[in-house]
């Protein structure tokens, strides 16, 4: 069930899940969420992970076939865990952890009737928490997914000819991205978070309000999905933000980039220049312990200093962070707000993306992926960030 060579990451992981819940008095914890069966499995199945306070796990598998290990008990129900649990002489919890923010209504009713706790807890925001601090092997698999991103935002300057579209110049990058191993699929967390294999932006689309909790719209290809690229023809002087996914591993880099055909305007790369600023400057002071509401501070007074506050994470709508944990999910904690109550902490990994759109031109900024080490920052996606011109 568990690759053997892995068995020290997961069994750090599910320390770190039980002592959590030591500190809950919970006595189990049960997962079905793909992506926590990932992160405590290394592998998505159908079934459960149950997890107690103290002890090993037991896997309980619906599909697929042909998977075995210790405490792998295959099934065609949740009824038959109970089941298995008086077969094994296994307690009963009394208080259980589910995964209540994403599991169906009757999925969690029929789970608390399953195993009858005296009181239940949520298993999601404790996941979410845990997940923010990244293994060794998480960290490796992040420095995969940054080198190969980087080789592919090498080739975009070669998908890009005279008079194309937006989409057409996208559907050049995704296909070099699938050979260059991305797994295709985008994970995030949340609704209002349906997107394929990333975001591009030209021009005056990247003005375009999204009901999606990204931290730039477009209008997208149609109103079932508005986000992104939307048609626009890229003509000359027109900005074209590049954010698609670093998803060559289960663990996914985010990386922006900027290109642009012909020149741009001087406010245009005046503000690109104050992304770069408020980089440089976050890098310079933080490390473990740093408020992250400090770190959306510092871009906004940069900002504001520089005059660009109408202009800063949009501008008919504006979002109020400037980075985001990531990892599994592209969308995870902790958030860089000006209400954040989190402290950067060692082994933390996020993207920072101080991004601005200017009326006429488009979307200016960078974003990279950072990992937070006992000395401060160390940026994992490595690749050219001055505007490159097409």
């Amino acid at each position: 069930m568990i690759q053997k060579e892995l068995i020290g990451d997961f069994k750090l992981k599910w320390d770190r899940i039980q002592q959590a819940m030591q500190k809950m008095n919970a006595d189990g914890c049960l997962l079905t969420v793909d992506v926590n069966l990932y992160y405590t499995t290394g592998r998505i199945y159908s079934g459960y992970f149950y997890l107690p306070a103290e002890g090993a796990p037991w896997f309980f598998v619906k599909r697929p076939n042909g998977l075995t290990g210790d405490q792998v008990e295959y099934i065609r129900k949740p009824e038959q865990m109970a089941e298995l649990f008086a077969a094994h002489g296994l307690k009963m919890p009394e208080k259980l952890l589910l995964e209540a923010d994403e599991l169906t209504y009757n999925d969690y009713m029929r789970l608390q009737a399953i195993f009858n706790p005296k009181e239940t807890a949520n298993a999601t925001a404790l996941m979410r928490n845990l997940r923010q601090i990244k293994t060794p092997h998480e960290i490796e698999m992040f420095r995969i997914s940054a080198e190969r991103h980087a080789k592919t935002y090498a080739e975009i300057p070669e998908c890009f000819r005279p008079g194309m579209t937006d989409l057409e110049f996208q559907y050049e990058i995704e296909r070099r991205m699938r050979k260059n191993g991305s797994i295709g699929i985008f994970r995030a967390f949340g609704a209002n978070m349906d997107i394929f294999m990333g975001s591009i932006l030209a021009g005056d689309n990247a003005e375009s309000p999204s009901p999606f909790d990204f931290a730039l719209g477009g209008g997208g290809m149609d109103a079932s999905c508005p986000l992104g690229a939307n048609g626009t023809v890229l003509k000359d002087g027109t900005a074209i933000m590049v954010d698609m996914a670093g998803n060559y591993t289960a663990y996914m880099t985010d990386m922006t980039r900027v290109f642009s055909v012909g020149r741009l305007t001087d406010l245009a790369y005046k503000a690109h220049q104050t992304a770069l600023l408020i980089q440089s400057e976050i890098e310079n002071i933080a490390r473990p312990g740093t408020p992250c509401a400090e770190l959306y501070n510092i871009a906004a007074k940069i900002t504001e200093n520089e005059g660009l506050g109408a202009y800063f994470m949009g501008t008919l709508q504006q979002a109020k962070f400037v980075g985001h944990g990531i990892g599994i999910q592209i969308n995870e904690l902790p958030v860089l707000t000006p209400r954040s109550k989190e402290l950067l902490e060692l082994n933390m990994v996020f993207a920072l993306e101080p991004k601005y759109v200017i009326p006429g031109v488009g979307a200016v900024g960078i974003e990279n992926s950072f990992l937070v080490t006992e000395t401060g920052l160390e940026k994992i996606t490595q690749f050219k960030e001055d505007i490159i011109q097409l």
